[in-house]
């Protein structure tokens, strides 16, 4: 039968069932689910082999409502790397000379624990730190919380989440009292009329949701706001729906302008928003600058198309009110929006919009945000964010802290306070009052961080960087210690996937023998630092333990268990003990006191770099079909480097003739932060104002090299999707 687990990639968190390769794995997986994946061929690989990485798992698609058997491209290999001869099988210790060499874990930890005493003691506490991930287990990601605050005595952690979801986040926390990605089931979504996606090309990044898009596909209510064309903008062709695309950073006034329409054209739902939501009326004045004419002129979508998307969203309202069991109308946000200066004011405008048409807590409509990294949602309930506490409490609140202390068996006074966002602790690094000491636990910011270049400087200013990972990553080959942990099929746990879902993972081999669990590491060097409290190596020890600590909290994972899991139960949080957890939020109420959600009035930010000004592009980040996140995994995996093997600037042929660049040109893009170099990828997909790099790439093709460490004021999110750079012509294509 194989063990049924799920993908260690993105938050949709695809269920796939691992079997001895030879096997049969298959219970409805490649062959059998590609064809009613809903997956367009030009959006996911029905062809590699499912054993394709002959590591001795044989990967096979498992029914499940989010990806109903199918996987994508880095689902079918992800089994390839479990036997990668690249895998760190013991600590690594870095010499004088700057090399590595095999060291026993004895000596790793006793280094560990007494570079944690020494800094402390030169430096205070807080000038030791810890960055995590939304990638880790919830047991890891509390466990890695709990380490900080007790082990390490430090209020210096975050995770890379921060780089992530933290505007959204914030902005659904602000509006509803609340954030959980998709407040309801991504199934949901399958009987929508009208679907709004902005700022995420989910047929590249998790292409076996594109499925669930094809009710409003065939309705013609795709809306796709993207200043690409990307894989999903091009599902809205052939009458399927509309596509927007704005200038970079406009993505605020574009809502504001259909949110304009949708009041002054009486296409807004009055009674909800007086029965539901406060603050209408500086909202209302707040849109009244913001008519159609003058978002034109600032976001370059034409008057006429701002106007169809605000009656298109608005139909599909009428349409599932009247009850004849279509229609439905649902709004959901994802990075491109997200990560800017104003961020979280942007998600907020699309929460506007969403709540005047009264979509939120609706039977048939509603407003979501798509979550990027595997436990991305749970990655930030449970403690590793600087000012959290597990259960999505707040570090600054007395109550919290006294519940979240009495089961860990200390004073609440003993926990530090909150701690600094994530950019603002890497800009730290190695300075006066800043950290001096890391531990970096499954994350690569040497090329996932913004302005690269000042992030690896202050690793290398620092007095000892403990990273932990199964590769030599670009952050691990700037640590003096590296330490050889599990990957995903080899360790128990369990990760919250897009829609609030608690997944159980499973392992189902065994690691090489020189790697450990990060939890029996934490249990190690609490022990060595003589921390209070328990730290437990059972993840099943831990999980029940975060459950209690989670309680009474937004999300209160006590009435969740390993065997409630293991029986197949549906587990969405908040999942209080007695209850059968909450498929669906804000049906009756939101979650302020007074049961409203808020309706915010928001302006645009000056963006962090002066954009258009002469011979500069606009440059915007993301990511491709075939890689995830840094790359640290997919850039190891022989197809996927194959298919994407270096970095390429996607231009538009009218920039790129006036530039004198041809396609397959080696390029320097550059602005005053660094460089980098990439070849020329010409297409009509793109604006002429615009360039687009993809994040996975690393050293001179790291296009994070580039982004500023300028963040959101309410988020800590950087600023990542609007650069100004610089392009021209290293070597012709076919040069000598």
């Amino acid at each position: 039968m194989g063990t049924a687990t799920h993908c260690p990639y993105c938050a949709l968190q695809c269920a796939m069932r691992l079997s001895p390769a030879g096997g049969s794995a298959n219970d409805g997986g490649m062959a059998a689910s590609a064809g009613r994946s809903g997956v367009p061929a030009s959006a996911h690989d029905g062809g590699m082999a499912a054993s394709a990485g002959k590591p001795g798992l044989a990967v096979a698609g498992r029914d499940f409502p989010t990806n109903r058997g199918g996987l994508c491209r880095k689902g079918w290999s992800s089994s390839t790397l479990l036997n990668s001869p690249e895998r760190l099988t013991a600590p690594l210790l870095r010499g004088d000379d700057g090399s590595f060499r095999p060291i026993g874990w004895e000596e790793a930890l006793d280094l560990a624990a007494g570079a944690v005493r020494s800094t402390q003691a030169m430096h205070g506490q807080d000038a030791v730190g810890v960055f995590g991930s939304g990638g880790l287990t919830n047991e890891k990601a509390y466990q890695l919380g709990k380490f900080a605050r007790l082990a390490l005595r430090t209020s210096r952690i975050d995770y890379n989440g921060r780089f992530c979801m933290s505007s959204a986040a914030a902005a659904g926390n602000r509006a509803f009292g609340l954030d959980r990605g998709l407040p309801f089931p991504l199934e949901d979504l399958d009987g929508a009329g009208t679907i709004m996606l902005l700022g995420s090309n989910v047929a590249d990044t998790m292409p076996p949701f594109v499925q669930h898009l094809q009710g409003a596909r065939d309705a013609g209510g795709l809306i796709v706001v993207d200043p690409r064309r990307s894989a999903t903008a091009a599902l809205t062709g052939s009458g399927a729906g509309l596509h927007l695309a704005p200038t970079p950073g406009t993505d605020m006034v574009l809502l504001m302008g259909i949110a304009h329409v949708v009041l002054q054209e009486g296409l807004a739902d009055t009674d909800y928003i007086a029965r539901r939501t406060s603050g209408f009326e500086e909202l209302r004045r707040s849109l009244n600058r913001w008519w159609p004419a003058r978002v034109q002129e600032v976001t370059g979508v034409p008057v006429a198309l701002i106007r169809e998307t605000a009656h298109r969203l608005a139909g599909g309202v009428r349409q599932a009110a009247a009850g004849n069991g279509t229609g439905g109308t649902y709004i959901l946000t994802g990075r491109g929006v997200e990560q800017h200066v104003d961020g979280t004011d942007t998600a907020t405008a699309a929460i506007n919009l969403a709540l005047l048409l009264g979509l939120p807590g609706s039977a048939h409509s509603g407003y979501g945000t798509l979550t990027g990294q595997g436990n991305g949602q749970g990655g930030r309930e449970h403690g590793q964010k600087a000012d959290q506490l597990p259960g999505y409490r707040k570090i600054t609140d007395r109550a919290a802290r006294e519940h979240v202390a009495a089961v860990w068996g200390v004073q609440p006074e003993d926990l530090p306070g909150p701690g600094v966002p994530a950019v603002e602790m890497l800009m730290s690094l190695g300075r006066p009052g800043g950290v001096r000491c890391l531990f970096v636990h499954g994350s690569n910011v040497a090329v996932s961080a913004p302005d690269a270049n000042a992030v690896i400087a202050g690793l290398q200013r620092l007095d000892f960087l403990v990273v932990a990972d199964f590769f030599m990553s670009e952050t691990a080959a700037e640590a003096d210690l590296v330490l050889p942990v599990l990957q995903w099929a080899e360790e128990e746990g369990t990760m919250t996937n897009l829609e609030g879902r608690v997944l159980r993972r499973r392992a189902a081999i065994e690691p090489p023998a020189g790697a450990r669990s990060e939890l029996w590491i934490m249990s190690e060097l609490a022990r060595r630092l003589g921390a209070p409290s328990d730290f437990s190596t059972d993840p099943e020890t831990v999980f029940d333990e975060l459950a209690r600590a989670s309680e009474g909290g937004p999300a209160d994972y006590s009435g969740l268990s390993y065997p409630l899991l293991d029986s197949g139960a549906a587990a969405y949080w908040p999942y209080p003990a007695g209850s059968a957890g909450t498929r669906r939020l804000f049906g009756d109420a939101f979650a302020h006191a007074d049961g409203r959600a808020r309706l915010i009035a928001v302006a645009p930010a000056a963006p962090p770099d002066e954009l258009h000004r002469p011979g500069e592009l606009i440059l915007a980040t993301g990511r491709l079909l075939e890689h995830y996140q840094s790359g640290t995994q997919t850039r190891r995996v022989t197809e996927l480097a194959a298919a994407q093997p270096e970095l390429a600037l996607q231009i538009h042929p009218v920039t790129a003739h006036r530039l004198g660049i041809e396609a397959g040109d080696r390029l320097a893009i550059g602005n005053g932060r660094g460089s980098v170099t990439g070849v020329a990828d010409l297409t009509q997909d793109i604006r002429p104002d615009t360039v687009f790099l993809p994040f996975h790439f690393p050293g001179g093709q790291s296009a994070n090299r580039l982004t500023p460490a300028a963040t959101d004021p309410v988020s800590g999110m950087p600023e990542f999707k609007t650069s100004s750079v610089s392009v021209r012509v290293l070597e012709k294509a076919g040069a000598l």
